[in-house]
């Protein structure tokens, strides 16, 4: 019989979206990473650091293992930044770092989910007073929604840059067919979509 460990796969699904995060800049030019592709200006390498700061201040700040010391970033949390700062990369901000920070985010945060059990208090310091005390369980499974959800967007913004697909290398999880077939395919649910609007 398999022991339950819940601590464990919270933390498998976590990693998986990490990882899918950082896989769909594998290959791309700087622009195509920090192009936005969204009316709200929502772009790849702006989504790794908006991560990279999500696992940061949930599973850092709130557990009293803070990552900055005194001089946070400009677009962190404490520092009044401009809105959505965390969501796009400065032409100072390299890919390399981006990426770096959010590899040491997982560091950071893996040590805080090593040493804390589930059910171990934290307090989110930019929450409303009456909701800021959490759990770890809590807070893993909203940053893993949070990730998985970027992951989404991600997916979509890198089929838009170059058409690749897939959850990881070698796994696309789509139905088989070549561009023809997808072509086809697009056009059905054009003609579809034009059908029931009348």
């Amino acid at each position: 019989m398999i022991e339950p460990n819940p601590k464990a796969d919270l933390l498998r699904y976590l990693q998986e979206a990490r990882d899918a995060m950082v896989w769909k800049l594998d290959g791309l030019a700087e622009y195509d990473i920090r192009r936005p592709l969204t009316p709200t200006g929502t772009n790849l390498l702006g989504l790794v650091k908006h991560l990279a700061g999500v696992e940061l201040a949930y599973f850092g700040d709130t557990f009293g293992r803070p990552f900055f010391g005194e001089e946070p970033p400009f677009w962190w949390y404490t520092e009044e930044p401009e809105p959505n700062s965390d969501m796009w990369a400065t032409a100072d901000e390299s890919r390399d770092q981006i990426v770096g920070l959010y590899r040491q985010a997982w560091e950071h945060s893996d040590t805080t989910i090593a040493t804390m059990t589930l059910d171990a208090i934290g307090h989110v310091p930019w929450w409303q007073e009456k909701r800021r005390e959490v759990t770890l369980h809590h807070i893993l499974v909203r940053v893993i929604s949070d990730t998985q959800r970027h992951a989404g967007h991600a997916d979509i913004l890198r089929e838009l840059i170059d058409g690749s697909v897939g959850y990881s290398p070698g796994k696309d999880d789509m139905a088989p067919g070549d561009q023809a077939w997808w072509e086809g395919h697009r056009s059905r649910l054009e003609r579809v979509a034009r059908e029931v609007n009348g």
